[in-house]
């Protein structure tokens, strides 16, 4: 299958980063509050919802905890008016980057990310910059030691777009309409996958290397740090011998 095997999964990796400095409970709850405000309480009917639901069960968050989230966000009960803001900009090299936010304060919102981009070789965007280098799909993902060919088999017939073997996982892409039906028909073909969820993937991808690869990766570092940051998308590729010098660095 043609793909986007080249690029780095930043997500992919950033969520285990998040689960170990303790933010992923914070933003799974911001996510389904958010979703529950949008499209209503019941995940049968808001897709949205319901793969926030299933991320929040995945990782272990109580119910008492996901259903106080949801009546936050139908206003059942009292809680943070949460806004989604998408900011974009360049990183060192010229790596688009895109990062989705869900504030209370887009004041200070939009002065953190700027400071981040201005103190760690980047420059901010305005609205449109590099959205335009992305595109929006349904992402599955399964573990690299899975059966590739039924889950290939699978999908296609449920109708996704594509299967690639990312070499750290097997990710289905799907359109975003279709991420729901896609997951239900793997599950029901004995497939159980170890995430779902909406994702943004460059169109194209600028190969960085040595201290623009550095800078970048600290740059985006800082950025997945910040409260306020739920997601962040970058069209850059690392070379797998440049990636392990990188991690090998002091």
């Amino acid at each position: 299958m043609s793909g986007h095997s080249k690029w780095s999964t930043i997500k992919f990796k950033k969520a285990l980063k998040d689960a170990k400095r303790g933010k992923i409970f914070t933003r799974l709850i911001r996510e389904i509050t958010v979703a529950a405000r949008a499209g209503g309480g019941d995940p049968a009917s808001n897709s949205r919802l319901r793969l926030a639901l299933d991320k929040a069960y995945g990782a272990n968050m109580t119910k008492d905890t996901i259903e106080r989230a949801v009546k936050r966000g139908t206003g059942e009960l009292e809680g943070v008016d949460y806004e989604e803001v998408t900011y974009e900009g360049y990183g060192p090299g010229g790596v688009a980057i895109l990062i989705e936010t869900m504030t209370d304060n887009k004041v200070r919102t939009v002065a953190e990310v700027r400071h981040i981009f201005s103190k760690r070789g980047g420059n901010m965007g305005t609205a449109g910059s590099v959205a335009y280098q992305f595109k929006k799909l349904g992402l599955i993902v399964f573990p690299a030691d899975a059966d590739e060919d039924r889950i290939l088999e699978a999908a296609l017939e449920a109708g996704a777009e594509d299967v690639v073997n990312e070499g750290e996982r097997i990710a289905v892409y799907t359109a975003p309409s279709d991420l729901h039906s896609v997951v239900l028909a793997l599950e029901a073909a004995g497939l159980k996958p170890e995430e779902s969820e909406m994702t943004m993937i460059p169109e194209n991808t600028i190969e960085v290397s040595g201290e623009e690869a550095e800078k970048l990766l600290r740059l985006i570092d800082f950025l997945e740090e910040n409260d306020d940051v739920q997601n962040v998308y970058a069209n850059y590729e690392i070379s797998d011998e440049e990636m392990a010098r990188l991690e090998a660095a002091p």
